[in-house]
């Protein structure tokens, strides 16, 4: 699903380079739940970004899904993130003048589903996530926990095929993220979708089922999570 070859990602001042990511190579295949950690400033961040395509490597190649992501123009990279990606951030990120069905509603407007296919995502997701009662609340109504599961309803809306989390629980409480990287568990095994997580936490590092270990922008290891 997705093939990373020898990435770089540097900043250049004055002929000095200074790196984010060096010589990364992996493979994450359809199914897999990934954790990638490391300290803070390793590049974790970074590559999930390179992932997502919301940056661009500064040297090697990137194939999602048999598509060389680095040699398409933005239109491309937009309808293939639009299509297949759906984020979901620590810190939220919903649109605070919205209500909960309305940003959920939002990437299934961009793709230009019909109101009676929008209606229905959003009702399932609604019920599945037991948060129908909160549809025409404001973020600013809701706990954590509540503002990330409509993050999580929202990156699911426009049904894609891998969801890139980053520190998905960091702001929550104990009982919250465990609640969190159940769901994440259960959309990865039941659902088939293929999952990425940058997290600094070894307990929600086992919930998946391979961590990357990542180091001064340099992947340190790569390990399976022995159940």
């Amino acid at each position: 699903m997705i093939q990373l070859n020898n990435i770089e990602k540097y900043y250049a001042n004055k002929g000095v380079k200074s790196y984010i990511l060096r010589h990364v190579t992996t493979t994450i295949k359809q199914g897999e739940f990934v954790s990638i950690m490391g300290p803070s400033g390793a590049g974790k961040s970074t590559l999930l970004n390179i992932i997502g395509m919301l940056e661009e490597p500064t040297y090697g190649t990137y194939e999602f899904l048999g598509e060389d992501v680095t040699t398409l123009n933005e239109r491309k990279r937009i309808e293939l993130y639009r299509n297949h990606i759906g984020f979901v951030f620590q810190a939220y990120h919903l649109i605070d003048e919205m209500t909960v069905y309305e940003n959920i509603e939002a990437p299934l407007l961009y793709k230009k589903i019909g109101s009676s296919e929008r209606a229905s995502r959003i009702a399932d997701l609604l019920d599945r996530f037991n948060i129908v009662a909160k549809k025409d609340l404001f973020p600013n109504q809701l706990s954590g926990g509540q503002q990330q599961l409509v993050g999580i309803a929202r990156a699911l809306a426009a049904q894609p095929s891998i969801i890139l989390a980053d520190e998905p629980t960091g702001n929550l409480q104990s009982a919250q993220a465990d609640e969190i990287m159940n769901l994440f568990k259960k959309l990865n095994q039941e659902d088939g979708i293929t999952i990425i997580q940058v997290t600094h936490s070894e307990k929600n590092a086992t919930y998946g089922n391979r961590i990357l270990h990542i180091a001064d922008g340099v992947v340190k290891d790569d390990v399976k999570v022995i159940v």
